[in-house]
């Protein structure tokens, strides 16, 4: 679970820095990442 907020965390930077540098492809990547990591933790708090 820890790894996964960590994840979740860095890729939300990494959104962030893409979306104020124009990057709209590489903010769309990090925008799916996010919510990759965002259901992962929603597995582990349901199970």
């Amino acid at each position: 679970m820890n790894t996964f907020s960590r994840q979740y965390e860095i890729a939300k930077t990494n959104a962030k820095e893409y979306m104020k540098n124009g990057q709209i492809s590489a903010y769309l990547q990090s925008l799916t990442e996010m919510n990759k990591y965002k259901k992962l933790m929603i597995a582990v708090v349901a199970n």
